[in-house]
């Protein structure tokens, strides 16, 4: 009886249970309304996050002479992997309902978005320096795990530890201790809860905020936006009905430009940013030779949404795993900070000096802060993917930004 009641219990407790009850408990919490305001999609990463906390304290147990495991490096691994792909499906999908327009649609806003994508993350890096060299307790390693954290840049954090391994291994071959790779990534779980849940909320209240009429912004935004998509000539076939080759065309293209390094900065856009990409280059030409590749809205809607819940179900558990390893509330403060103020200040750069709508205004600072969920929730207080556009435009600018942030702070705090 015990052995098959452990053998229920671990069937149970498996990593694909796991990953679709948070979702099912995520979408459950994420439609409830507080005054107008629900946590949508974002409810899954809250979900995903507080499942990896209670991991902190029962990692495994024992029924009979049965030992259940539900965490170890390798089901991290998996929660990476769910998260990797998560994250090609979701960009990719955004490329692509932006790409017909976005090499189409340049004009000054452009230069709005480019200024916006460096501005927010300088402002960020200047805002994790200063509690650096401030804080003798918040090492500058600590600092950059808080600022990729806090702006949920998964490159920026890739490339922080990058150099954190680095100067680990040096300290190693001296015979020193150094562990510049465990704040790294302690303090990117301490500030990502925040940083996701922080311009989540940020998108949606500050609409109800300056008591914005979101039918008349979305005509308005849909009336400045139009733009003539020319159809291709000739007789195109198409591959599948869903149009998955095409999708999946601009996911390998995407790794492959993301896998381009430049060597002097030893610089990558990875996958996110190439996924990006290679949505927006297949997008815009719409057809490879004589192949099809036009998207039903449907489709990428569907793969959009898919991609968002599990980017934040694979990036979340290991993000509360990590969590309470370092945490301090001085800790959790800076990162909110190093949320906060990149996207006011961005707001209003966006308001006041290139004036920006609200959608294009919001649009960008989901870019700019590299928000993935923010962007869904944008998406979906607007009623329409459209502000995909300028989160596009500005999201390569402020990739570059973090991930060289992420290296100079590192080496020169």
């Amino acid at each position: 009886m015990t052995a098959y009641l452990a053998g229920v219990v671990a069937s149970a407790l498996s990593f694909i249970f796991i990953v679709f009850a948070i979702g099912t408990i995520g979408y459950l919490l994420g439609a409830i309304k507080v005054k107008g305001i629900e946590l949508g999609t974002a409810g899954v990463l809250l979900v995903a996050l507080i499942w990896g906390v209670i991991i902190n304290f029962i990692p495994s147990f024992q029924i009979g002479e049965r030992v259940i495991t539900i965490w170890s490096d390798k089901i991290k691994g998996n929660f990476g992997i769910v998260s990797n792909i998560g994250t090609a499906l979701f960009v990719t999908a955004v490329g692509l309902i932006a790409g017909p327009k976005f090499f189409r649609s340049f004009n000054k806003s452009t230069l709005a978005y480019i200024v916006l994508g460096f501005v927010i993350i300088i402002i960020g890096g200047a805002t994790a320096a200063i509690f650096a060299i401030l804080d003798p307790n918040c090492s500058s390693s600590m600092a950059v795990g808080l600022l990729t954290g806090g702006l949920t840049s998964t490159p920026g954090f890739s490339a922080g530890k990058e150099v954190a391994v680095a100067l680990d291994e040096a300290a190693k071959l001296a015979g020193q201790v150094s562990t510049l790779e465990a704040d790294v990534t302690a303090g990117y779980g301490i500030a990502y809860t925040f940083g996701v849940l922080g311009v989540v909320l940020f998108v949606q209240v500050l609409p109800k905020i300056l008591k914005v009429n979101m039918a008349d912004e979305v005509a308005n935004f849909q009336a400045a936006n139009q733009i003539k998509i020319p159809e291709p000539k000739g007789q195109l076939i198409q591959i599948d009905p869903f149009g998955f080759f095409a999708f999946f065309l601009a996911v390998a293209l995407g790794c492959l430009i993301g896998a381009i390094k430049i060597p002097v900065i030893n610089f990558s856009l990875g996958n996110s940013g190439g996924c990006l990409i290679g949505g927006l280059i297949v997008g815009h030409f719409a057809h490879f030779g004589k192949v099809d590749c036009r998207l039903k809205k449907e489709t990428l809607n569907f793969m959009r949404e898919l991609g968002l819940v599990l980017f934040l179900i694979g990036a979340g558990v290991p993000g509360g795993v990590n969590f309470i390893t370092k945490f301090r509330w001085t800790y959790f403060i800076y990162g909110a900070v190093m949320t906060t103020v990149p996207m006011i200040v961005g707001y209003i750069l966006a308001r006041y000096i290139f004036k920006l709508s609200i959608l294009n205004n919001l649009g960008s600072i989901t870019g700019g802060m590299t928000s993935t969920p923010a962007l869904g929730t944008l998406i979906a207080t607007a009623g329409t993917d459209e502000v995909s556009a300028a989160y596009a435009a500005t999201y390569p600018f402020a990739l570059v930004s973090i991930v060289l942030a992420s290296k100079i702070i590192i080496m020169l705090i």
